[in-house]
């Protein structure tokens, strides 16, 4: 139970209410800053404008998935006014105070090492990476179905990387019956990837690997998806980029060869946003949990 721990939200999109759902339930104190146009109710949920003084009593602090963008702007579809973070804000908070988001930018960073206040980014836990590579495996797949006029079974699929999100986007491939090539850029990748039964490859071999594939999903975050390789690309293919914006894939240059080049990051909140939402509710829960717990007990 949360009963006498104070959890302030900042903003926001649908896997927000998950998460205040569940906190509600483990009896926290849950102050709302960008919910001023929220058609649900919770009960005893108290909806407020954003100050200082406020953040002076919070316990743990929950920012959207993408915490702040680069001048501290927060995103809330559930309010129509413009939330800015500032440093301000990250003061008034007490100094045990954890500010928890999915992914930060540089601005939030500096911000709270600034203050010496603790900063947890829930998507570079392996767990919570590993849970929502399933919704982006099926988001991944529902592009990729709308945006080709052949059936994934029996196609030819390239996924770049084989991390979390890859391991997850080539088994749920494999197990529609296409061809999978996968490319690594570690010895013991290549051998996991070979011993699943997928067509392991070296990055480094990109160029060539590309000349029949139907599909190719990337997850690495670095531009791999080259002007040079798209030249070898078939004009059938389409390239779904499931990399941090600005992703891996060079699409200006895919545009102009005349290859269909998606960005979708984020795809967990937008094809599954309830089931986003509880992974990470059941994770942030239990972190705050466990911290309060090791404080009482002195550590």
């Amino acid at each position: 139970m949360l009963t006498g721990i104070s959890v302030a939200f900042m903003g926001g999109d649908a896997r927000q209410l998950e998460i205040i759902q569940k906190f509600t339930e483990l009896d926290a104190t849950v102050l709302l800053f960008g919910f001023n146009n929220l058609a649900r109710q919770f009960n005893g949920v108290t909806s407020l404008e954003l100050s200082s003084d406020l953040l002076k009593q919070v316990d743990a602090f929950i920012l959207p998935a993408v915490g702040t963008d680069d001048e501290g702007r927060v995103d809330s579809i559930f309010s129509k006014d413009e939330l800015i973070l500032t440093d301000e804000h990250i003061a008034a908070l007490p100094k045990h105070t954890k500010v928890y988001t999915g992914l930060a930018k540089q601005y939030l960073k500096r911000l709270c090492e600034a203050h010496s206040i603790s900063l947890v980014e829930l998507f570079d836990r392996d767990d919570v990476a590993i849970y929502n590579s399933i919704p982006t495996a099926e988001g991944a797949l529902m592009m990729a179905i709308q945006n080709t006029d052949i059936t994934i079974h029996g196609s030819v699929c390239m996924v770049l990387g084989f991390g979390r999100t890859g391991f997850t986007m080539a088994k749920t491939l494999q197990g529609l019956g296409a061809v999978v090539k996968v490319g690594v850029r570690k010895p013991e990748h290549f051998a996991r990837a070979w011993e699943m039964g997928f067509q392991p490859f070296y990055t480094s071999d990109l160029y060539a690997e590309t000349a029949n594939i139907d599909l190719l999903f990337n997850t690495i975050p670095t531009m791999i998806v080259t002007a040079q390789v798209i030249t070898n690309i078939p004009h059938r293919a389409v390239i779904i980029d499931l990399a941090s914006k600005p992703g891996g894939t060079d699409f200006r240059f895919a545009e102009k060869r005349g290859v269909k080049a998606l960005l979708a990051p984020g795809l967990p909140g937008i094809v599954a946003p309830k089931t986003a939402g509880r992974i990470m509710a059941n994770t942030l829960s239990q972190l705050i949990q466990d911290d309060f717990k090791d404080r009482s007990d002195g550590k």
